[in-house]
């Protein structure tokens, strides 16, 4: 009894060291696939394409030049917060096509950029020719390897050596990154982030000069071409700056600095998290809050406080201010227009209005 128990126990140690794996039969035994648990425990989550080693992701991040490496204009003066190069545009676009209106890398077409704090990509050739030509200010131009080297690309060129920006050679893939996926015709510009003024540095650059201070506020503007005609009237007429709220308008990107005509190298932008709170402050510091909508008791020509202190605040087209921005200011004026015309473009509105202002602040 002793030796058979013996004996099976040697049986059984044989079969667990040799062939654990097969049952008494001969057949693989199931459920062994994974050698044990500890082996079925895995490597961890797979990296993300750009991580792994060999992976055509990895090698093209592993080329593709480093925004801080690109070399900065040579031509503009970084160092002066007011200068034209210390605020540089950045995403904020609305969503046209071919004006990049992505952030670099995205590969989400066409969507809309909010506070400004990454670099714009402008693709397509004609697109490209055109802020290059508006002095938009911009990091570096990339040209692709195989592209047929025609009059747009040709003056692009030109255009960004003459202004000190960096001309880098690069491939479609790397070209389809940058611009995420858009229609890119081998060119694409990467333009700079804008840094945004504060605020209360409007009102610093007034009294910087001993002028009464002359700001406008934008509530709800979300075409940045709006923006730059603004920015433009308001170099025009004197003005101190422009605020633009973070949330739900539009910011300073390449479409603006090209319907600003150069005005936003003059004139500085703020972006407070809240125009209300904005407004509240300045109303604080001695101003006057002036909402220009079509429904005013006054007209714009009647404004008595037009010579004192004042921040004009400029609704979206159609909406007109909203509630709680008409309830922050202490008047609300009109335009006078003709009885079968809706409303005035935003641009157009606020040109009116600052013009009306500078010719009474003249004394006419």
């Amino acid at each position: 009894m002793g030796a058979e128990a013996l004996s099976g126990g040697g049986v059984s140690g044989a079969s667990r060291s040799s062939g654990g794996g097969r049952a008494k039969s001969g057949k693989p035994r199931p459920g062994t696939g994974g050698y044990g648990r500890r082996k079925l425990e895995g490597k961890g989550p797979t990296p993300p394409a750009h991580m792994r080693p060999g992976h055509p992701a990895q090698r093209r991040a592993a080329t593709a030049p480093r925004a801080e490496d690109l070399p900065r204009a040579g031509s503009r003066d970084d160092s002066r917060p007011g200068d034209a190069a210390s605020r540089q545009p950045s995403s904020g676009q609305a969503g046209r096509p071919r004006v990049g209106s992505r952030p670099v890398g995205s590969g989400q077409v066409g969507r809309t950029r909010g506070a400004g704090d990454g670099p714009e990509v402008v693709a397509g050739r004609n697109a490209v020719v055109e802020s290059l030509r508006a002095a938009v200010p911009a990091m570096a131009l990339y040209v692709g390897q195989r592209s047929e080297p025609d009059d747009r690309v040709r003056e692009a060129i030109k255009l960004a050596a003459d202004a000190g920006i960096a001309v880098l050679e690069a491939g479609h893939p790397e070209l389809d990154r940058l611009t995420g996926g858009a229609v890119h015709q081998g060119l694409a510009l990467r333009v700079r982030p804008y840094v945004y003024a504060h605020p209360d540095d409007l009102v610093a650059r007034a009294t910087a000069v001993g002028q009464a201070p002359l700001i406008v506020a934008l509530d709800g503007v979300t075409d940045p071409r709006n923006v730059g005609a603004v920015v433009r009237s308001v170099a025009a007429f004197g003005g101190h700056g422009v605020v633009v709220p973070a949330r739900r308008s539009a910011g300073v990107t390449a479409g603006a600095w090209k319907a600003s005509a150069g005005a936003l190298a003059r004139v500085p932008v703020a972006r407070p998290a809240n125009l209300v709170r904005a407004l509240a402050s300045y109303q604080e510091a001695g101003l006057f809050a002036v909402g220009l909508d079509a429904a005013g008791p006054t007209e714009i020509g009647h404004l008595e406080v037009a010579d004192g202190p004042l921040v004009l605040v400029v609704g979206s087209e159609g909406r007109g201010l909203s509630r709680l921005t008409a309830e922050r200011c202490d008047l609300i004026v009109r335009i006078p227009i003709a009885a079968h015309t809706e409303s005035l473009n935003v641009g157009v509105a606020a040109g009116i209005a600052l013009h009306e202002v500078a010719r009474r602040r003249a004394g006419a």
